[in-house]
C-alpha cells in the first residue's frame, strides 16, 4: 500500500471478521512515523462524543498515528454521518477512521441504510478502493476458515475430526476461535481428535441445556450469569449466543423431522423430549424470536442489551408454556 486512506469502510455481518482484519491492515500498514498506530474504539449505538470528534478534527503540533474504530457504525443517525462525511473531507496523515457496517446481507449485497448510501464519503472510499466487503462465514467457507485459524494455533485435525468439528459450530468468528483456543489446551501435541471434538460439543450443549433449564425454572439471575460468563462481552454477547441457539433450533428439528444429527449421549433424551415438547409451532416460534433479535439490532430499533432482554422474555414464555 502506497499510503494509508484517511478511512475505510468495513461492510460485514461478522464483528470478529472485521475485528481481524482491521488488525492485519493496520499491522502491514505502516504509520507516518513507523511506529505502532493507536487504536481507539467507539459504538455506533452510543452518541460519538467529544473525545471522538477532537481526535477525528484536531492535529495537534506532533500527533501520534491513531486509528479510529467505530463498530456498528451503521446504527449512527443520519445527522452524524453527515457530519462525518464533512469531517473526512478534510485529510489527514497521521488518523485513519475505521467506519464497521455490520449489517445483513440479502441476494449478494449488504443491507446499507439509504442515508448512508447516499453520502459523499462512502461513495470517494469506493472510488479509491478503500472499502472492504465480505458476507461473514457460510458453509462453504467455514472450513477453510477453521483451517486457517488452526494452524495459526499450530493445530491439525485427524481425519474425520474436522468435518465434526465444524457440525458443531454456528456461522459465527468469534464462536470458531473460542473452540479453537479450547481445544488447543486440550491437544498438547497440536493433534485434534474425534473425542476432542465430543468433549467439546458436549461443552456447548451443557451451555445451551443449562440455559434452557434456568428458563424454564425462571431463575433469571442464573441466565443473565451464565451469558456474561460464557460470551465474549467486548463485541457483544447476543450475536455468538444467536449463533449457538441458532444450531440448538436445527438440531431439535433434525430430531422432530426424525433424522440423526451428531448427539452428545448424554444429552440426547432431554433434547428429544424438548423437541417433541416444542413441536413445529414452538420450533416456529423459536427461529422467529432469534431473527427478530437479531434484526431489532441490525436494523437499529434496539440496543443489543434491550434485544438480548426482549429474547430472554420470548425464550422464557416458549420454552416454559405446555404444549400439545
Amino acid at each position: 500500500m502506497s499510503e494509508n486512506p484517511g478511512f475505510t469502510f468495513c461492510i460485514c455481518p461478522d464483528g470478529q471478521l472485521i475485528k481481524e482484519y482491521i488488525a492485519t491492515l493496520l499491522q502491514q500498514s505502516p504509520s507516518p512515523q513507523n511506529i505502532a498506530w493507536e487504536s481507539s474504539v467507539w459504538w455506533g449505538d452510543e452518541e460519538l462524543n467529544s473525545d471522538f470528534w477532537e481526535k477525528l478534527t484536531i492535529q495537534g503540533l506532533f500527533p501520534k498515528p491513531s486509528a479510529l474504530i467505530v463498530r456498528r457504525a451503521n446504527i449512527l443517525p443520519a445527522a452524524t454521518w453527515k457530519r462525518l462525511s464533512a469531517a473526512l473531507a478534510q485529510p489527514s496523515t497521521h488518523r485513519w477512521l475505521f467506519l464497521c457496517m455490520e449489517v445483513a446481507w440479502e441476494k449478494g449485497q449488504p443491507k446499507l441504510p439509504a442515508h448512508i448510501t447516499k453520502l459523499r464519503c462512502l461513495e470517494f472510499a469506493t472510488s479509491k478502493d478503500w472499502v472492504w466487503r465480505s458476507p461473514g462465514l457460510d458453509a462453504r467457507s467455514l472450513k477453510s476458515f477453521v483451517i486457517k485459524r488452526a494452524e495459526t494455533l499450530s493445530l491439525h485435525f485427524e481425519r474425520d475430526a474436522l468435518e465434526r468439528f465444524c457440525a458443531t459450530l454456528p456461522l459465527d468468528a468469534a464462536t470458531v476461535e473460542n473452540e479453537l483456543q479450547k481445544l488447543s489446551l486440550l491437544a498438547s501435541d497440536g493433534k485434534i481428535t474425534s473425542s476432542m471434538i465430543h468433549t467439546a460439543s458436549a461443552a456447548l450443549d451443557y451451555t445451551i441445556f443449562s440455559f434452557i433449564r434456568h428458563i424454564q425454572s425462571g431463575d433469571i439471575s442464573k441466565v443473565w450469569k451464565q451469558l456474561r460468563q460464557g460470551l465474549d462481552e467486548d463485541d457483544t454477547m447476543l450475536f455468538p449466543f444467536l449463533g449457538l441457539l441458532t444450531r440448538e433450533a436445527r438440531t431439535l428439528q433434525m430430531l422432530l423431522a426424525g433424522e440423526k444429527p451428531w448427539i452428545h449421549p448424554s444429552e440426547a433424551a432431554q433434547k428429544q423430549a424438548l423437541a417433541q415438547k416444542l413441536g413445529h409451532t414452538g420450533l416456529a416460534h423459536l427461529f422467529e424470536s432469534i431473527l427478530q433479535a437479531e434484526y431489532h439490532v441490525k436494523s437499529g430499533e434496539r440496543s443489543p442489551e434491550q434485544s438480548l432482554e426482549a429474547l430472554i422474555a420470548n425464550l422464557r414464555h416458549l420454552f416454559s408454556a405446555p404444549r400439545a
